[in-house]
């Protein structure tokens, strides 16, 4: 499933584009392969009486069932999970059914931190968690490309500006001081 365009500013331009690692569909491919297998299995071994059909269809729901549950569905989740890195903010969406989409902007966060398993080393994935301002937390997991991914994302947030600097830039009212500004020297107030 493709990410709208529609929910970018009109400035806004996405610089990464990504979805959990592909090692997370590993798991749900090893329980659709063996589910398969064996109702093919059922199907050629159970004999063509009534007692074998029955048998027949009583393995096949079983195996339908799990297959849909544990292979199937994830794989949804995983292909239906995005994550989007622009030059204005970080976005995560998430669902199937239901959609869940997450937003930080960039010029908020204040700490981003990486964590690597032994085996995410191999894959070059890993879990990014960004924090910002005012307790808000976006967890990245299964991230591919992990190293590589914070890197620029520390290149973006000191190119975004702070949250300050568009208060500062606006020119203050007639009934608005400007503050006098601080003096320079050996000695300073």
């Amino acid at each position: 499933m493709a990410f709208p365009e529609d929910v970018l500013a009109d400035e806004e331009e996405v610089v990464l584009h990504l979805a959990p690692h592909w090692r997370a569909a590993i798991v749900p491919l090893a329980v659709l392969l063996p589910a398969v297998a064996g109702l093919i299995m059922a199907w050629v071994l159970l004999p063509d009486t009534e007692g074998g059909r029955i048998g027949f269809w009583l393995a096949a729901a079983i195996l339908v069932w799990y297959s849909l549950r544990y292979g199937v569905w994830p794989l949804v989740v995983w292909r239906c999970t995005h994550y989007v890195v622009t030059n204005e903010r970080i976005l995560l969406q998430r669902g199937v059914l239901t959609r869940e989409r997450r937003d930080l902007p960039l010029n908020r966060v204040n700490d981003h931190a990486l964590a690597q398993s032994v085996l995410d080393r191999v894959f070059g994935s890993g879990t990014l968690t960004v924090d910002s301002i005012g307790d808000r937390t976006a967890v990245l997991t299964g991230l591919p490309h992990a190293q590589r991914v914070q890197s620029t994302l520390y290149e973006l947030i000191e190119l975004s500006p702070a949250p300050d600097d568009d208060e500062a830039d606006a020119d203050p009212g007639p009934d608005e001081e400007t503050a006098p500004a601080p003096r320079r020297g050996v000695f300073r107030r």
